[in-house]
């Protein structure tokens, strides 16, 4: 009698725990993207980019789409903020860093999904580059060149393209899953004025956004890797946007995230569940999203 007792007892929790509804983890449910791009620009604050009249055009685009107002760096300077966007961890604060990183990293999950991705970097001198920095090219800024399944890969590395390329995908509707762009030096504020970047933003960006193919399913991410002066919760607070069909219009967030929770973002919006180190606990960013 008790173990047909027993036998029943455990038929019925078996019936209750497959009818219960599935938890998502924090900040699921995010809105499923074909394209991701993320733009990253370099080394101003957040007062600097949007309380000002320095950069109209992305100040549009926040005004448009959604803007997180407490968007913080990790550290500085500028190469551990590109690794938390790409690893999930800071690896190194040498912006002179040139090891080839084996840990998990956002090209791994994309291959293991089986999407495609592109890293396209403005002044990289050839296809397939992992050198040094050559002129306003600067492979601090594109740490993909430094991650093992990219340099170790001869197939993976030929990912590693030029900007001019990704005019000439958008028009031949041959963009991969995810882009990663790169600006060079001067077009991404490092050494040139907010206004410089901000043109460069709106002659190539625009055209992006008008595209049939970014307006079925794009969704854009355009930050600052630090601020120029701030530490606060390690890098200061930065100026951090996102555009997408999808995306509340006109949203301000005021939920403090950090580089993993993007990283996050661009890997659930194609959706893939698996992430990098600190992605993996970082709060998710579905509030920007309509439901």
């Amino acid at each position: 009698m008790r173990d047909s007792h027993r036998r029943l007892t455990v038929v019925v929790l078996t019936l209750v725990l497959a009818c219960e509804p599935q938890r998502r983890p924090a900040g699921g449910g995010i809105p499923q993207a074909g394209h991701v791009f993320i733009v990253t620009e370099e080394n101003h604050d957040y007062t600097g980019v949007l309380d000002s009249a320095a950069m109209p055009y992305l100040d549009s685009l926040a005004q448009q789409y959604g803007l997180a107002t407490q968007y913080f760096a990790n550290t500085h300077p500028s190469i551990g903020n590109y690794f938390m966007l790409g690893t999930g961890q800071i690896i190194t604060n040498d912006d002179n860093y040139a090891t080839i990183v084996t840990v998990d990293n956002v090209v791994r999950r994309l291959l293991a999904a089986g999407k495609t991705w592109k890293s396209y970097a403005e002044d990289i001198p050839s296809v397939g580059y992992t050198g040094a920095d050559v002129g306003d090219y600067a492979r601090k800024h594109n740490v993909f060149a430094l991650l093992s399944d990219v340099a170790n890969d001869s197939v993976q590395r030929r990912n590693l393209v030029p900007f001019t390329r990704f005019a000439t995908d958008l028009a031949d509707g041959t963009l991969p899953d995810y882009s990663n762009i790169v600006p060079n030096l001067c077009n991404d504020a490092h050494d040139c004025a907010l206004a410089t970047a901000d043109t460069w933003l709106r002659t190539h960006i625009a055209p992006l956004l008008a595209s049939a193919t970014f307006q079925q399913d794009g969704l854009l991410i355009i930050t600052f890797d630090e601020s120029e002066r701030d530490n606060t919760n390690g890098g200061g607070r930065i100026a951090w946007v996102v555009v997408s069909p999808k995306a509340k219009r006109g949203y301000r967030s005021t939920t403090l995230y950090q580089h993993q929770s993007t990283l996050r973002l661009t890997l659930e919006a194609l959706g893939i569940t698996l992430f990098p180190e600190a992605a993996r606990a970082a709060p998710g960013m579905r509030e920007f999203f309509a439901p």
